[in-house]
C-alpha cells in the first residue's frame, strides 16, 4: 500500500510551442510560425493564468529548477521572458540557486537578446545543434548550418553563459563514424560543459516515419556509440545517463528530477505534470490542450486540462524503474521509497532475477545497472513489467526514459 512520508523534489516546465520550421524527425508539440506572427503576450498571460490556478497544488513547496522548452523558446522576446520570470517568482517558491534553462536553436541567437535573457535570470542554455555537418543538417531539415551552430555557442559564452548544453544527434542519414567523431570534436572544442548525445530515432507521426531515410547499419551505429563514449571520456565528460554527458558537477538537475521520478508541474500548450499528494497518498498526472489557440482560449479555467488521471502504484513502480535504471549510478533505495510511497520489497522478485542475470548491482542502500544492464537496457526493464502489460506499453518500456518530449512536457 502506498504511503508518502514527504514530498518529492519539485521542478517547473514551461512550454513555448512555436518554431520557425517543423523538423521531419520531431514529434514534440511544436507549430510553425505563420507570417512571422506569434501572439506572445496573449500566450504568456495564458501561461501565467495556468500557473496561478496550480498554486494551491504546490503551495509552500520549493521549486528547484525551471526549464523553458519547445518549440523554440528563444523566439520569445527578452521583454516577454522578463515578464514571465517575474510572474513565476511571484507565484512559486523558487529556490535562490535554482537551475533555469532555456532551449535555443542556432539562427534564433542575438547577442543582445541573450545578454538580456541572462540578466533576467536564465543561467543555463540548451542549444539544439544536432550536427555541425552541413550535409547532415540539410537532411535533418534544420534551418542553420555549421557556421551558425558554432556562432551560437560563441554568442552564448559572450553573453555570459558559463553553463550550456549542446544537443547532438548521431546515426544520421549517410553519417559515417568519422563524421560523428568530427561532430563530437567540434562540440568539445566549443567549451560546453554538457552534451546530450543521442541516436536519431524515427518517431511515429513524423515526416521521417512516413518517408524513412536510409540510416547507418547496426555495425556503424555501434562503432559511433562506442568511439563517441571513449572520445567524450577523454575530454572529461562523464556519462551519467544513457544519452547525457557532463563535466564535473554540471549534470542537468532538471532532467535528473525526471529520471528519479520527482514531481514536475508543466504549464503551457501540451505540457504534462506529475504531482504527489501525501495527504491522500496519491500521484496525479495531467496534460494541457496541445494546440496553442485552444490552450489560450481555455487558460482561465479548469478546461485547460485535457487529461487527468491517478497513477496506479504498479504503474508508478514501472515508470520509476524505466527511468532510474538509465542512470549509470542508478538510484538510492530511499529515493524509490520516497518517490513511489512503497517499500523496495514490492520488487524483490524482479530485482533478484535482474541481479542473478548480471544486469544490476545492489546493496542495502542502492541499485545500479551493470555495464551489461546498460547495454541491454530493454532486457533489464522487461523484468519489471507486469505480465498483463500490453504490447504498446512494452514499446514504451523499450524506449524507456520519460522522453525529452515529456521531460520537456510536450
Amino acid at each position: 500500500m502506498r504511503h508518502f512520508t514527504e514530498y518529492p523534489p519539485l521542478t517547473l516546465y514551461v512550454h513555448f510551442p512555436w518554431c520557425v520550421k517543423k523538423c521531419p524527425y520531431c514529434d514534440f508539440n511544436s507549430h510553425t510560425v505563420r507570417d512571422n506572427q506569434i501572439p506572445e503576450r496573449q500566450y504568456l498571460e495564458a501561461v501565467v493564468a495556468d500557473l496561478e490556478q496550480h498554486a494551491p497544488d504546490i503551495w509552500g513547496r520549493p521549486v528547484e529548477s525551471i526549464f523553458f522548452g519547445g518549440g523554440t523558446p528563444s523566439l520569445m522576446s527578452s521583454e516577454g521572458l522578463d515578464f514571465l520570470l517575474g510572474k513565476i517568482r511571484a507565484i512559486v517558491k523558487l529556490e535562490p540557486a535554482a537551475e533555469i534553462t532555456l532551449e535555443a536553436n542556432p539562427g534564433t541567437f542575438e547577442q543582445d537578446r541573450f545578454r538580456a535573457y541572462r540578466q533576467s535570470g536564465i543561467n543555463r542554455l540548451s542549444i539544439g545543434i544536432q550536427s555541425f555537418n552541413n550535409k547532415h543538417l540539410e537532411s535533418l531539415g534544420r534551418i542553420h548550418g555549421r557556421r551558425e551552430a558554432i556562432a551560437a555557442c560563441q554568442t552564448a559564452i559572450a553573453a555570459g553563459f558559463e553553463n550550456f548544453n549542446i544537443d547532438l544527434m548521431h546515426g544520421l542519414p549517410g553519417q559515417s563514424v568519422d563524421d560523428a567523431m568530427d561532430d563530437l570534436n567540434t562540440a568539445i572544442s566549443l567549451s560546453s560543459n554538457h552534451l546530450s548525445y543521442y541516436q536519431l530515432t524515427l518517431e511515429p507521426n513524423t515526416l521521417f516515419a512516413a518517408q524513412p531515410p536510409t540510416l547507418p547499419d547496426e555495425e556503424t551505429l555501434w562503432q559511433i556509440q562506442e568511439q563517441g563514449k571513449t572520445l567524450l571520456a577523454s575530454a572529461g565528460f562523464e556519462q551519467y545517463e544513457v544519452s547525457a554527458y557532463a563535466k564535473k558537477k554540471q549534470r542537468c538537475h532538471h532532467n535528473l528530477n525526471y529520471w528519479l521520478f520527482g514531481d514536475y508541474l508543466g504549464v503551457g500548450a501540451g505540457a504534462h505534470s506529475k504531482l504527489s499528494f501525501p495527504a491522500d497518498n496519491s500521484i496525479i498526472r495531467h496534460s494541457k490542450h496541445k494546440h496553442p489557440t485552444h490552450y489560450m482560449d481555455s487558460a482561465q479555467s479548469s478546461d485547460r486540462i485535457q487529461n487527468q488521471q491517478r497513477v496506479d502504484p504498479k504503474d508508478a513502480r514501472l515508470e520509476f524503474m524505466m527511468n532510474a535504471l538509465r542512470l549509470n549510478q542508478g538510484f538510492a533505495i530511499d529515493e524509490f521509497t520516497g518517490r513511489t510511497g512503497e517499500p523496495m520489497h514490492v520488487l524483490k522478485t524482479a530485482l533478484a532475477d535482474a541481479e542473478q542475470a548480471g544486469l544490476i548491482n545492489r546493496d542495502i542502500s542502492r541499485v545500479s545497472p551493470t555495464p551489461l544492464g546498460l547495454q541491454y537496457l530493454d532486457t533489464l526493464l522487461e523484468r519489471f513489467m507486469p505480465d498483463s502489460q500490453t504490447q504498446a506499453t512494452e514499446k514504451t518500456a523499450r524506449n524507456s526514459v520519460i522522453p525529452i518530449s515529456v521531460a520537456r512536457n510536450d
